[in-house]
């Protein structure tokens, strides 16, 4: 029995019986806040806004409120009506959805200004990095969240198959982290021929090697619920063209095996001679993470700062180099997991009521620069 599933039988049970109700605010404050994006950093900054006494608008670009809740986690690994029971309970509580709204498009940053007292800016990390390597253009090559959002599309009845189809062909998937993990599962319940599951770092190993202590998170090898289910998982390889056909369409790649080096005084990865090979495949998904917010729109409008890591940049106390507007989740600290979007959501709040009215009480659990013990 572990701590989560613990934690998971308690919520669970509290919901099934009718313990969580809407918390109402007892005292409107007249101000208005508007929230950027409905993922996990958004929704959590909404609800606490919101029982301070703020008039919380969520804006979302999709036709539905939750961001990479909704179309980036597959259906087996977190089901939906989890993030739907939540969001019934912030409409209960005052908290106004807008989708179909593109922020920066639909309405202008100036628009926001004028219309809001304050605005938190929580549309996340969603520059994927790309794979800039001979042949990228062929057809069968896509990242990750253009593949996971149709697939979820499917779930919710949107769509009866999904255009980006893994059905009797052979996936490779760049990337060994958690979106890469979800395209093979998601690859796998579509049907595919064969999955590997490329990644250019070493095997870690089974235990937690000694420059790795309690209480930093371990590095050591772990095996997912949509590895158990099959595919193999390549490590220390790196990808150096893709291979097409007369059509123009995907036939395989080139690869080649890789050790660690620190190369002029900074880490690197060195080909092995001799170890470069072919590995036919029809279908390539791109999971190699993001490399930070959206540029232009919306950040151009607002004239936010962004940092050296493509981050919108904030100070202690969640605040952008505008006035008036606040950044948390992904969008101002880089892809991360979302226990800290959560947190960050929770904190941003706290700033934002304490910036709007003087003072706060709601929680503030970390502060702008709190990091992961390494």
């Amino acid at each position: 029995m572990t701590i989560k599933q613990v934690e998971v039988e308690i919520i669970d049970r509290a919901w099934s019986e009718g313990w969580i109700e809407p918390q109402l605010a007892t005292v409107r404050t007249g101000k208005r806040v508007a929230v950027i994006g409905s993922g996990p950093a958004g929704l959590t900054s909404a609800q606490q806004l919101a029982r301070a006494g703020h008039d919380v608008v969520v804006f979302e670009r999709a036709d539905r409120p939750g961001g990479l809740l909704r179309y980036g986690i597959p259906e087996f690994k977190m089901e939906k009506s989890h993030l739907d029971r939540r969001l019934a309970q912030l409409e209960a509580e005052g908290v106004e959805f807008r989708c179909n709204s593109n922020v920066g498009f639909d309405i202008t940053g100036e628009q926001l200004r004028e219309q809001f007292d304050a605005v938190v800016l929580a549309g996340g990390a969603t520059a994927a990095r790309d794979l800039s390597i001979p042949g990228r253009e062929f057809g069968g090559i896509h990242q990750a969240m253009e593949f996971l959002p149709l697939a979820n599309r499917v779930q919710e009845g949107d769509l009866d198959r999904s255009p980006i189809h893994a059905e009797g062909k052979r996936v490779v998937i760049i990337g060994g982290g958690d979106t890469g993990a979800d395209c093979l599962g998601t690859s796998h319940r579509q049907g595919a021929e064969s999955v590997h599951q490329f990644e250019i770092m070493p095997r870690p190993s089974d235990s937690r090697p000694e420059a790795n202590p309690w209480p930093t998170w371990p590095i050591v090898y772990r095996t997912s619920s949509a590895h158990e289910e099959g595919g193999e998982r390549v490590y220390a390889v790196n990808t150096l063209e893709f291979l097409g056909d007369e059509h123009g369409n995907l036939r395989g790649l080139r690869a080649v095996e890789v050790v660690s080096e620190v190369v002029d005084g900074r880490p690197g990865f060195v080909p092995i001679e001799g170890s470069e090979f072919e590995l036919p495949c029809e279908l390539v998904f791109l999971a190699m993470g993001f490399v930070g917010a959206e540029q232009g729109g919306l950040l151009d409008q607002l004239g936010v700062t962004i940092d050296e890591r493509g981050n919108v940049a904030r100070d202690e106390a969640w605040a952008t180099n505008v006035d008036g507007v606040f950044v948390a989740g992904d969008m101002g600290r880089g892809q991360s997991l979302i226990v800290w979007a959560i947190a960050e959501g929770r904190s941003v709040a706290a700033s934002v009521d304490t910036w709007l009215t003087g003072s706060t009480t709601l929680p503030s659990p970390i502060d702008t620069f709190a990091a992961p013990l390494r």
